[in-house]
């Protein structure tokens, strides 16, 4: 080693040890480093400084995993090689660097994407029931005229209380059988909606005072009967089709006089097409497969949901008798009521994700309980200051059948029928006396009572979060 060091370029130093700094802004080594040894400045890893890019574009998809496994399996979807990952970011091998990435970004996991809402309501069809509840009211427009005065009055009523409670029973029958098979909902409307519209026939034609007005009674059973049917089987256009005579008819009375005739055709021909209808959607339902050993609900499940529907008849029909345009305004409320009761639950799952702790899910479930009655109810005032009818008995008893109506819709049946039944008994008997306070203010209190008591039902039964699992 005593002879001179050649200098110059290309010579023996490349074999030699050479002390040099790395320049700052190489992220690998050149080829021509391969020999020497590279003394870095504290702080000032390029390999450091790659990965550390590479965990900040990584970032979003590293720190959902929960090994480093899963962050390997990443970086070899993202083609890196071990070559690569070596002179590029200093690591031995794939799982070193992946380990690397690991630790350097902090575990994060994204909130899973929201399911559709099953509680979505259908806006159509709730407009639609809305309108068929409202429609057949028409026909009384039409041929009310043509009806004595003596004995059809009540002999309507009661045959329309009657079918009321029928049908909502034999819907609720028809619709547990429906989850069974639609050939069984079909055989229990078949043999349901003849007997109640025969019972409801015999009851209001033995108050009927005359040839005419059994015949409206009979028009109004037979064709309460066979929208029950339709309404129950989802098929509510063919309804709406049946009541178009009856419909055309009413909406051109103010500016044409149909005839008696014709007043007294019109609901005859949408009974026979409601009948029609009713019988043809009911033949496709038995053609159905039946479902084998199928099990049959107690009669008495449904029981409750029929007194309850005799109990709303006699509420409505008391409102009605102090403002006849009470019972209209009731009649179109429902179908916005209807999806009403699916917003509520639609919003109670939602409360259901959102919330931590039962107290948290209780308020929220008050606020969603406060929110929809307010959009219900809210709209009822104007109307009834619109039609004259008394805001202060029309709103309780919207509220009564509304949060009846829910407590139905979760399985809970007895409760608001006792309710109802009790505000139906201290309204009718006071209305049927004469006495103190007065037809209005009894059904005023009684509704204002039972809605208090079914709103605190509701927020203690469906204020759990075992109710919306």
């Amino acid at each position: 080693m005593s002879g001179p060091m050649a200098l110059e370029p290309g010579g023996a130093e490349q074999d030699t040890l050479a002390l040099r700094l790395v320049d700052e802004r190489a992220g690998t080594r050149r080829a021509t480093d391969q020999h020497t040894l590279a003394l870095v400045r504290p702080g000032h890893d390029p390999r450091r400084d790659a990965v550390d890019r590479l965990a900040a574009e990584l970032a979003d998809r590293v720190a959902p995993a929960v090994h480093p496994y899963e962050v390997a399996a990443l970086l070899e979807s993202e083609g890196l090689t071990g070559e690569v990952i070596e002179e590029r970011y200093g690591h031995r091998d794939l799982f070193s660097l992946a380990t690397a990435l690991y630790e350097r970004v902090p575990r994060g996991f994204p909130d899973p994407p929201r399911p559709a809402d099953p509680w979505r309501p259908d806006h159509v069809r709730c407009a639609l029931r809305g309108a068929l509840f409202a429609l057949p009211g028409l026909a009384y427009a039409l041929a009310g005229r043509l009806l004595p005065a003596d004995g059809t009055v009540r002999a309507l009523v009661v045959a329309g209380l009657l079918s009321w409670a029928w049908n909502q029973a034999l819907g609720h029958r028809a619709y547990l059988r429906l989850a069974t098979g639609r050939r069984e909902a079909g055989r229990t409307l078949v043999k349901g909606a003849p007997a109640g519209a025969v019972a409801a026939t015999a009851a209001g034609v033995s108050l009927a005072g005359s040839g005419a007005a059994a015949l409206a009674v009979t028009v109004q059973s037979g064709y309460l009967a066979a929208a029950g049917v339709l309404l129950v089987l989802g098929r509510e256009r063919l309804l709406l089709a049946a009541l178009a005579p009856v419909t055309a008819g009413a909406v051109a009375l103010p500016w044409w006089e149909p005839g008696d005739v014709l007043r007294a055709g019109l609901p005859v021909v949408s009974l026979l097409g409601a009948v029609a209808a009713a019988g043809w959607a009911l033949r496709g339902v038995l053609a159905t497969a039946p479902v084998p050993d199928a099990a049959r609900p107690h009669p008495l499940r449904s029981v409750p949901y029929g007194l309850f529907g005799l109990a709303a008849g006699t509420l409505v029909f008391l409102a009605g008798r102090q403002h006849p345009w009470s019972a209209v305004v009731l009649t179109l409320s429902m179908g916005p009521a209807e999806w009403l009761l699916y917003r509520y639950r639609g919003l109670s799952v939602a409360a259901l994700r959102s919330t931590a702790t039962p107290a948290g899910f209780r308020a929220r479930s008050a606020a969603v309980l406060a929110g929809c009655l307010l959009a219900y109810l809210g709209p009822l005032l104007p109307a009834a200051l619109l039609v004259d009818a008394d805001p202060v008995t029309l709103l309780p008893l919207a509220a009564v059948l509304w949060t009846s109506l829910l407590l139905q819709a979760f399985g809970v049946a007895w409760v608001p029928a006792a309710l109802c039944l009790a505000a139906a008994a201290g309204a009718g008997a006071v209305a049927l006396a004469g006495s103190p306070p007065g037809p209005a203010t009894a059904l005023a209190l009684c509704c204002g009572g039972a809605a208090l008591c079914l709103t605190v039902c509701v927020l203690r039964l469906l204020g759990r979060p075992a109710a919306h699992a």
